[in-house]
């Protein structure tokens, strides 16, 4: 924690007290700041006003700042963590995305790559609110889900496309479907675009899957 990160705890301190040749000091030491993570002896003053126009409040995702917590709080954060429930919710997000894509797919007679981004937030998102991870795990089930989910969007499209052709329910064609035949489909309907989408799909996925915070969390955790 630098100097700066310090004095915000010091300022808020009832344990602060100002050295004009040193600056701001602890009153129960007599020396200057020398906590990394959390002070042992910190007090709040409640009738001190912070300034927070110079906070970014934009949230910050836990990989982004959970080297600067302590064991302790991280060992409450991953308490509250739930993997099950977050992939239960990833999966169903991403089913009901890949079955929209599909829909959309076959109406308009084109795929639309972009449906693929919405996908991986879709996932993402829903593994954050459900999962409150803050571990990695939750990051890379995330992109697997998300780009899994892409796939069988696509997948579903084709058979869309062939109910179409052969004048059948879409139900009928994805029962009748001979599944020897889903990799030389994927292959035949595969193309270089879809790297891309599945990339940033995967990304997505893996970036909004964990949980995120507020700078004010952030403070109270560390504080």
């Amino acid at each position: 924690m630098t100097r700066g990160e310090q004095l915000e705890f010091c300022k808020r301190c009832t344990n602060r007290k100002m050295d004009m040749q040193q600056g701001l000091l602890c009153s129960l030491t007599g020396q200057k700041a020398d906590f990394t993570d959390r002070c042992e002896n910190f007090n709040e003053d409640t009738t001190v006003k912070v300034d927070t126009s110079h906070y970014n409040d934009e949230p910050l995702i836990a990989q982004d700042f959970a080297s600067t917590l302590s064991s302790q709080v991280l060992e409450k954060l991953r308490l509250e963590q739930n993997l099950p429930l977050a992939i239960l919710a990833g999966v169903v997000a991403g089913l009901v995305g890949s079955v929209l894509w599909a829909m959309l797919t076959v109406a308009t007679g084109y795929q639309i790559g972009y449906v693929a981004i919405a996908i991986g937030a879709g996932v993402g998102f829903s593994m954050r609110f459900a999962g409150k991870g803050i571990d990695q795990i939750f990051g890379i089930t995330g992109a697997v889900i998300a780009v899994l989910s892409c796939v069988t969007g696509n997948f579903l499209s084709s058979i869309g496309f062939i109910a179409d052709y052969e004048s059948l329910g879409y139900f009928e064609t994805l029962t009748m479907f001979d599944y020897n035949y889903l990799i030389p489909l994927m292959k035949e309907t595969f193309s270089v675009m879809d790297v891309i989408f599945y990339g940033i799909a995967g990304y997505e996925g893996y970036k909004f899957a964990f949980r995120s915070f507020t700078q004010d969390d952030i403070r109270v955790l560390k504080g």
